[in-house]
């Protein structure tokens, strides 16, 4: 049996996600945020933009980290002022997460920071405009939607 010389799929997936996070991490360190709080508070903007304001679970869902790392995230975002938590007004056992002014300001930063980290990541495929860099986009989340388990017909 011969071994294939190249990376496996998994291996090239795991090295460009910790390289993307080690960017991220390095950008916004100056903004008192990390890749992961990254995910927090601009999932918490975007989620307020579309008039949403979601519980710690529901960030959970969208970002995809473990309800109880959420959790941990934002007790430590509230510390700094970033965010606050209001008892949600028909669950007492959720609360609703909300962007404070600080932190909705350090959200919009850190995506000016971020962003131009993305063009530079895709510009090997044309950048994320580009018809490859938008490929690649379509068939990870292809992937990902996989990964949620097969649909219940």
């Amino acid at each position: 049996m011969m071994i294939d010389k190249q990376p496996t799929t998994g291996y090239v997936i795991w090295r460009l996600a910790t390289q993307w996070r080690t960017a991220v991490d390095r950008a916004v360190k100056d903004l008192g945020l990390t890749h992961a709080t990254y995910s927090v508070v601009t999932s918490l903007l975007g989620m307020e933009r579309q008039g949403r304001h979601p519980t710690q679970r529901e960030l959970a869902d969208h970002t995809g980290l473990e309800p109880v790392y959420i959790s941990r995230l934002v007790t430590g975002l509230e510390a700094t002022g970033m965010l606050s938590r209001q008892q949600h007004p028909g669950d007492s056992r959720a609360v609703v997460l909300s962007l404070t002014a600080d932190g909705e300001a350090t959200a919009e930063a850190a995506i000016s920071l971020v962003h131009p980290l993305l063009d530079d990541l895709m510009a090997p495929l044309g950048g994320t405009d580009g018809e490859r860099g938008r490929h690649l986009k379509q068939e990870l989340l292809l992937l990902l939607d996989w990964q949620k388990g097969p649909s219940q017909t």
